[in-house]
């Protein structure tokens, strides 16, 4: 492969890698669901943003093919010439991969429309349910947090995120039916953690797409909480119209309309999760 190099949105930007901690050990957090729909891009996306507005220094990993996270920050798709595809096959290497975004302390490493083939080319090649896991042992240093955008499927792509991740965030929508498609990512978890990544873990499961004025919701809700008691996050994501409209402004609705409800409830759940990673370092720290 002919060597390229990225061009970020924000030439100015100081690369985030050159900055950080070499010995830094990142927190790495897959943002999965098998059913498309229910916010999991949204939630990558927002989190990021949320967590780079308090300083910390965040990666997301554009996982899926559709490359939905990658446009909802803004990334165009001349700057996606090396991609999470090149990275999983070996063609480059991962800081090739990173593009800065206009929000600080925010990079991404975006999906191509090429990565729709590497579940096949990924078969015949060696480990390959962990070359995520191996790029970002050698290269992925520096960072607060890893978000990986999975997608809405359980084949290799979301197999090497699990792998990679040191814990699963799963966003739920709030319908009759999420209580069964939930299961089949538990199971799955399960198998990883029993094959492959034995400290793989649930770091939380956050319902989205919430309609109080909905009984329906209500009922969801409660038997989500019921089932998984404390996994769940308190902060729930409404249906917001501003949520709906960001991406196709190439924003995050933090930055697209801070005030509106969807962006206050993902500065909430932000600072759920980060509470939640305080917790476990301290333990961490304890044992």
């Amino acid at each position: 492969m002919s060597e390229q190099t990225n061009q970020p949105i924000n030439p100015d930007a100081e690369a985030p890698q050159a900055v950080a901690s070499a010995t830094l050990r990142p927190r790495i957090l897959a943002i999965s669901n098998q059913k498309g729909g229910v916010g999991k891009t949204t939630t990558t996306v927002n989190l990021a943003t949320a967590m780079a507005a308090v300083n910390k220094r965040v990666l997301v990993i554009d996982m899926d093919p559709q490359g939905n996270a990658s446009t909802s920050l803004g990334i165009d798709h001349k700057h996606r010439n090396i991609n999470i595809y090149h990275v999983l096959t070996g063609d480059a290497k991962l800081d090739a991969a990173i593009v800065p975004t206009e929000i600080p302390h925010l990079s991404v490493i975006s999906s191509g429309v090429d990565l729709a083939a590497a579940e096949l080319e990924l078969v015949d090649l060696p480990n390959r349910q962990a070359r995520l896991k191996e790029a970002l042992v050698n290269q992925g240093a520096g960072w607060d947090f890893i978000l990986i955008d999975c997608p809405p499927s359980l084949g290799l792509l979301t197999l090497n995120a699990l792998v990679a991740a040191d814990a699963v965030m799963v966003p739920l929508q709030a319908e009759f039916l999420a209580l069964e498609g939930i299961s089949h990512l538990v199971r799955t978890i399960e198998r990883v953690k029993k094959s492959f990544n034995p400290t793989l873990e649930i770091q939380g499961i956050v319902l989205t797409m919430v309609d109080k004025r909905n009984n329906l919701s209500e009922m969801v809700e409660s038997d989500v909480r019921e089932f998984f008691g404390a996994k769940v996050y308190t902060t729930t994501i409404p249906r917001n119209v501003r949520i709906s409209e960001a991406p196709s402004h190439g924003k995050p609705v933090l930055i697209y309309d801070l005030q509106s409800k969807g962006s206050r409830a993902y500065l909430d759940l932000a600072g759920e999760v980060l509470k939640r990673e305080t917790a476990h370092q301290g333990q961490g720290v304890a044992a």
